[in-house]
């Protein structure tokens, strides 16, 4: 029976997170943490990616849309989950709810395009490293970037056209720590059929395409691999694929069992989002770049600047001989 509609609907309640109101200080404190590390650490990615010229290729080209994606990713939820931590008000307006929706849709999913490009950037590398340069060209990489944004804005916003035409019952209460669209779907009084459908059609397709790219490109470089067995190659290979592999193995792992396995809604689910939603964000950095060689040369030569530039105002004349020595 319905209770309510939409326009009676002016916000939403976020029970959040499953923690104990003792341990809230703690948790608060943790996550505002995690949260910092996420947006300084991939921002230090992409500061270094712009400002190392070693470093515009292809895959750091990709590195940094991901790194950008990442701290969108964990700043649509995040920040809201901190204030309410901090606030005990746990109430999201009807409009603020839904914009957080579609920004979680659009980023979360271009995390999964964005990881199968960079499989397919690694299939190039290893499998065809003469024609590299001839087949990741500017121009593709710029078409796949693009084509991810696009793909993922459109299947964000039909998604999110489709839940605001649902009515919503009496009972606004959300139990999860930001609006996730299974949850929203739970609390409608309308026939969710045709939301389910696309969930179960275009939606499997745009999380399953991706994966299948992943799962082919590695099939793909194992066989080259196995070819020709050897130690040194082995490991060159697993340097360059490894963190990827495992992040995929994180990402796909934890968002097939909270959307497409798991029956009932309980607190492993929210666990299982917040490791996809909050940890892999925080954790890529460290993953895919800060273990990079060129990364760290980077870093390095940024330090060395900044040390450069710090002598040269405190004392200009030696700053003026340690230039000489420099240019020299």
């Amino acid at each position: 029976m319905r209770r309510g509609n939409q326009s009676s609907v002016s916000e939403f309640l976020l029970l959040g997170l499953p923690i104990r109101p003792g341990q809230q200080g703690v948790f608060y404190s943790l996550f505002l943490g995690m949260y910092l590390t996420t947006v300084l650490g991939n921002l230090l990615i992409i500061l270094l990616i712009r400002l190392d010229s070693r470093l515009h290729t292809p895959m750091y080209f990709f590195l940094s849309h991901l790194a950008f994606s990442d701290i969108s990713l964990s700043s649509v939820t995040v920040p809201k989950m901190l204030v309410n931590m901090q606030t005990q008000r746990q109430s999201i307006s009807y409009m603020g709810c839904i914009s957080q929706l579609y920004f979680f849709i659009i980023f979360v999913t271009l995390d999964n395009f964005l990881l199968a490009v960079m499989a397919y950037d690694r299939y190039v590398a290893i499998c065809h490293p003469l024609h590299y340069t001839t087949i990741m060209r500017e121009g593709l990489c710029t078409m796949l970037v693009a084509g991810s944004w696009i793909l993922t804005s459109t299947h964000a916003l039909l998604y999110t056209l489709l839940l605001v035409r649902l009515s919503f019952c009496a009972d606004i209460t959300i139990t999860h720590f930001f609006c996730d669209l299974s949850a929203l779907l739970r609390l409608s009084c309308s026939d969710i059929s045709l939301n389910k459908l696309v969930i179960f059609t275009e939606g499997e397709v745009l999380l399953f395409l991706p994966l299948g790219i992943v799962l082919g490109s590695y099939i793909h470089i194992g066989t080259i691999i196995l070819r020709v067995p050897s130690t040194k190659r082995f490991l060159k290979a697993f340097s360059t694929c490894g963190s990827h592999l495992f992040v995929v193995s994180l990402y796909y792992g934890t968002l097939t069992g909270v959307y497409f396995i798991s029956q009932s809604w309980d607190s492993k689910d929210i666990i299982a989002s917040v490791m996809y939603t909050v940890v892999t964000p925080m954790l890529n950095p460290f993953i895919y770049s800060l273990r990079n060689r060129d990364i760290k040369q980077a870093l390095e030569m940024c330090v060395s600047r900044v040390k450069f530039f710090k002598r040269q105002s405190i004392n200009p004349l030696v700053a003026v001989r340690s230039t000489v020595r420099y240019i020299s």
